[in-house]
């Protein structure tokens, strides 16, 4: 009996991770994805079906801002499947104000970086399992507007900032995604388990959810072909489960053609990487998420 790949997906309902789960369903991928409600994961599957009808997809519900759910989710998902061959830790938020979780975690900084930190981490016995296992973070070129990057204090900063503002937030929690994947990367060295990060482009997919205008905008960038959310998604699958990819590690790509992208610094600065690997872990732990 064949086995399928096993791929763990956050923010498949919607957008670019829909995108990419309808793709791996297609190429036979078994999914794993998270989702906040019932409603929206229920719809997922239909539409995920209705182009690969065979295809085995297994929901875990939660919210990915907090914490204590990533770490339950994980938890759960490594219970279920002690082998996973592919994660993708796509889901990601731009907020126009700044909003506190209830565990006193900065909204932007927990989704985008602290997340996909956890989960990881949560489930690295399952993807070593595997023997030649891939994790692909959704990062950008959004990380070249990061402002200045001050650690530790940036990881719980929940100072206000305006929708301007947001911009430089949200380039920080990207230039952070992609100094997670050097560290991690190098740390799996030997395990068989290959760790990139990709540019997805511009896309209409979440663009501006929170400003009035963004469903008129969105109208009208479809009308121009401009933002087309299959490119960003193409890359990454093509990152997941492509042969051109295979024993590749460490690196950052682009939509469309492929090719590696030097990030801005610090981005590949190993010194700063391993900063942010420790003070990320240190406040997990304080907050009692990592051992």
């Amino acid at each position: 009996m064949e086995a399928y790949p096993i791929a763990v997906i956050t923010g498949a309902t919607s957008g670019l991770g829909q995108l990419a789960a309808i793709e791996l369903a297609k190429r036979g991928t078994r999914l794993v994805l998270t989702a906040r409600n019932k409603e929206r994961a229920a719809t997922t599957r239909n539409r995920i079906k209705a182009f690969a009808p065979s295809v085995k997809v297994d929901f875990f519900y939660g919210d990915l801002s907090l914490m204590e759910d990533v770490k339950r989710i994980g938890n759960e998902i490594e219970a279920a499947y002690p082998q996973i061959d592919i994660l993708i830790n796509n889901a990601g938020l731009h907020g126009f104000k700044q909003r506190i979780t209830k565990e006193g975690f900065p909204e932007m900084m927990a989704v985008n970086y602290l997340a996909p930190w956890l989960l990881t981490h949560t489930l690295l016995n399952s993807l070593t399992e595997s023997k030649n296992a891939r994790i692909v973070n959704v990062a950008s070129e959004a990380s070249r507007n990061h402002g200045e990057l001050k650690l530790p204090e940036d990881l719980t900063d929940t100072s206000d900032f305006t929708a301007k503002g947001s911009s430089l937030i949200y380039g920080k929690t990207k230039l952070l995604n992609i100094m997670f994947t050097g560290e991690l990367g190098r740390r799996l060295d030997g395990t068989g388990v290959a760790v990139n990060a990709l540019n997805p482009g511009f896309n209409v997919t979440g663009l501006g959810r929170e400003l009035g205008f963004s469903s008129v905008l969105v109208k009208i960038l479809n009308a121009l072909h401009i933002g087309d959310p299959r490119k960003g998604a193409d890359i990454i699958v093509r990152l997941a489960a492509d042969s051109q990819y295979q024993g590749v590690t460490e690196g950052y790509f682009n939509v469309g053609t492929g090719k590696s992208i030097v990030p801005i610094y610090p981005g590949g600065d190993i010194k700063m990487q391993n900063q942010l690997w420790d003070a990320t872990k240190k406040l997990l732990q304080q907050k009692s998420f990592v051992d």
